[in-house]
C-alpha cells in the first residue's frame, strides 16, 4: 500500500518530460532558424528601435573610412 503513488508519478512524470522537450525544441528550431534566441516580451517599442538599429548599422557600413 505504500506504492501507491507510484502509479501517478510515473505519468505525471512523463507529462512533464515531455512538455519540457517540446519547449526545448521550440527554442532551438527557431535559435537555428533565426541564429539568436527568441526575444520575450516584444513590444511596438523593441521593434521600432532594432529597426532603427539595423538602419544604423546599414548607414554607418555604407560610409567611407577615413584614416
Amino acid at each position: 500500500m505504500g506504492l501507491v503513488w507510484l502509479e501517478a508519478a510515473l505519468p505525471l512524470g512523463i507529462i512533464a518530460g515531455m512538455l519540457c522537450i517540446m519547449g526545448n525544441a521550440q527554442y532551438y528550431i527557431h535559435k537555428a532558424y533565426h541564429g539568436r534566441p527568441k526575444h520575450i516580451g516584444n513590444d511596438l517599442w523593441d521593434v521600432a528601435m532594432e529597426r532603427r538599429d539595423k538602419k544604423m548599422m546599414e548607414l554607418c557600413s555604407d560610409l567611407p573610412k577615413t584614416e
